[in-house]
């Protein structure tokens, strides 16, 4: 891919290659993706199925694990042939990850009182960043 030298040389000063810099973007594209099926599956089981939002927030979690999961290992980091100690530690992290999006979710929810939906935001943050390092991490073998 084409990119003016100025742009290119922008990049660079923050990303140790191009390389690095696109894997970046389709991390965030996916996870982008992936947040929006969370949010909108949090909003409809909380909201229209009746479920608590503690409740609600690691069935959503779950299923846009999934699918993160899928489009992570085919499309981000181009890592289609895991052996089974990568499954394992790539599910083994995803797990720490709800736990940590569960304990985010409740700190804002229950002890600073804020809305369900916000606080999914903020946790989902956090979340972000411990998984695209803890995945690369167990794809690539370095973060």
């Amino acid at each position: 891919m084409l990119m003016p030298t100025f742009l290119e040389s922008l990049i660079l000063k923050i990303f140790p290659s191009l390389d690095r810099f696109w894997e970046v973007f389709r991390f965030l594209a996916v996870g982008g993706g992936c947040f929006l099926l969370e949010y909108v599956l949090l909003f409809t089981l909380t909201e229209y199925g009746g479920l608590p939002p503690l409740v609600s927030a690691p069935i959503a979690f779950t299923i846009s694990l999934l699918v993160n999961y899928i489009l992570c290992v085919y499309v981000v980091f181009h890592a289609e042939n895991q052996s089974t100690k990568q499954m394992v530690l790539f599910i083994v992290t995803s797990l720490m990850g709800l736990g940590l999006n569960q304990l985010v979710m409740w700190c804002c929810i229950d002890l600073l009182g804020i809305w369900y939906m916000f606080s999914k935001v903020v946790a989902s943050a956090i979340v972000m960043v411990w998984n695209y390092f803890t995945k690369r991490f167990i794809l690539h073998g370095h973060a």
